[in-house]
């Protein structure tokens, strides 16, 4: 089985001795370095060619979002889980934007960002509860969309869920189809609106008022 492997950048080093500590106990990971601030984080994952880079915000020199966007350029399939202190709005959209595919704050239980790790992964997005219900709080009283748009209805209905924090499982049991059909309707919005990964789909509900799906 191949393992995980894991970039970990944060500015301070009992920080990211802590990440580790706890990462290293899981057998499907491997930890192939660590950084202290943008630009050793794109020099590492150029050279170490990790899987997933847990990447704080605020560090001197090159912050995590700058650095963020310049890995995704050169490795796009590299996924990126901000790991920080901040949910603020300034700091949560930038970096959704930029490329994120999760967005986490320091504090929560280890095996939750272990369970991050591996649903990025897998393609999910991975979004603390905080930030989830900060994304949903954009999403009413805004524009609906343009009728010019190509996507379905059923694609529309998918991509509201997905933005409900929803995996395609939930989404394939709430729906009632299977869970390829999930796997295909995401690919085909993901392409349809230009974007890389659900968190990018999340954010763009939350400029659409959508239909709402029926609970």
């Amino acid at each position: 089985m191949n393992k995980i492997g894991i970039l970990i950048v944060d500015d301070h080093p009992i920080v990211r001795q802590g990440i580790m500590s706890f990462l290293a106990a899981d057998d499907e990971l491997e930890i192939k370095g660590e950084a202290g601030n943008g630009e050793e984080a794109i020099e590492l994952a150029e050279k170490l060619v990790p899987d997933v880079v847990i990447m704080d915000i605020v560090m001197p020199g090159m912050d995590g979002i700058e650095a963020l966007q310049q890995i995704k350029r050169s490795r796009p399939n590299t996924r990126i889980i901000i790991f920080t202190s901040f949910a603020q709005d300034d700091k949560v959209l930038p970096a959704i934007r930029a490329g994120a595919d999760g967005y986490l704050l320091k504090g929560i239980p280890p095996a939750e960002l272990v369970d991050a790790i591996k649903s990025v992964c897998d393609g999910e997005a991975a979004l603390h509860p905080d930030i989830a219900r900060k994304l949903m709080l954009h999403i009413s009283d805004r524009a609906k969309i343009d009728t010019e748009e190509t996507l379905t209805p059923r694609e529309i209905e998918i991509l509201e869920l997905i933005a409900k924090g929803l995996s395609n499982n939930e989404i394939a049991k709430r729906l009632i189809i299977s869970n390829r059909t999930v796997k295909t309707h995401v690919s085909n919005i993901l392409h349809k609106l230009n974007m890389t990964h659900r968190v990018q789909a999340a954010l763009y509900v939350a400029t659409k008022n959508l239909p709402q799906p029926e609970s």
